[in-house]
C-alpha cells in the first residue's frame, strides 16, 4: 500500500541536467562565445556573458533534454541584452571596435561596427532566425524598429565588406585563409545583401 518512493534515474529523465549543460557549453564552445561577442561587442563582456549563460542555464527551470541547446543560446541573449540594454533610438556608432587587435573576417568586424540595438536586430533576426516579433519582445520594441535596424544592418555590412574589399584590392594584400566562425552563409549573406 505505502510503497517506497523510487527515486528517478537521472539517465531516464527527460529534463536536462547541470551536466548536460556543461557538455552543450564544452562542445559548443566556440559557437556560444561568437554569438556573445557579436551581440555584446566586446570581449571582455562576451565572457561574463557566456559564463552567465552557463550558470543560468544550470540554475534555470526544468527544460527537456531535445531544447537544452536552444536554452542555452536563448540564456546568452537575455544576459546579453541586460548587460547591453540596446535602444531603437541609441544610433551611435561604437568608438572602438572591441578584438579589432586580433584579425577578425570582414563580416565580424562589420557586425562589431554596427550600433547596438541594429546590431541585436542583425543578429537576432538573420543569424539565430528569431522572428521580428519574437525579437521585439525580445528587445521590448515594436517590429517595425527591429525591421528597419535589420535593413540598416543589412546595408552597412554590405558596404563594410565591400570597402574592405576594395581597400585589399586597391593595396594587394593577400587575404588570409580564416576559420570557421560558427555562422555559415554570413559570407554569402553579406555578399548577396
Amino acid at each position: 500500500m505505502f510503497g517506497v518512493a523510487k527515486t528517478p534515474n537521472p539517465r531516464h529523465t527527460p529534463y536536462a541536467t547541470s551536466a548536460d549543460f556543461c557538455r552543450i557549453f564544452r562542445r559548443h564552445m566556440n559557437g556560444l562565445y561568437l554569438l556573445a561577442f557579436l551581440l555584446t561587442g566586446d570581449q571582455v563582456a562576451a565572457e561574463k556573458c557566456f559564463v552567465q549563460g552557463l550558470s543560468d542555464s544550470k540554475k534555470s527551470n526544468p527544460v527537456f533534454r531535445d531544447w537544452a541547446e536552444t536554452w542555452a543560446r536563448r540564456m546568452i541573449v537575455q544576459n546579453a541584452i541586460r548587460m547591453i540594454r540596446p535602444r531603437p533610438m541609441d544610433l551611435n556608432v561604437p568608438d572602438n571596435v572591441a578584438g579589432r587587435d586580433v584579425i577578425q573576417p570582414a563580416e565580424i568586424v562589420a557586425i562589431l561596427e554596427l550600433p547596438a540595438f541594429d546590431r541585436f536586430a542583425y543578429v537576432l533576426s538573420v543569424l539565430e532566425h528569431y522572428p521580428l516579433e519574437e525579437c521585439a519582445t525580445l528587445l521590448d520594441c515594436r517590429r517595425d524598429e527591429v525591421n528597419a535596424a535589420r535593413m540598416r544592418a543589412l546595408q552597412e555590412i554590405v558596404r563594410s565588406v565591400e570597402r574592405r574589399a576594395a581597400t585589399r584590392s586597391i593595396h594587394s594584400v593577400k587575404p588570409t585563409p580564416r576559420e570557421s566562425s560558427g555562422f555559415d552563409g554570413l559570407s554569402q549573406l553579406s555578399a548577396t545583401g
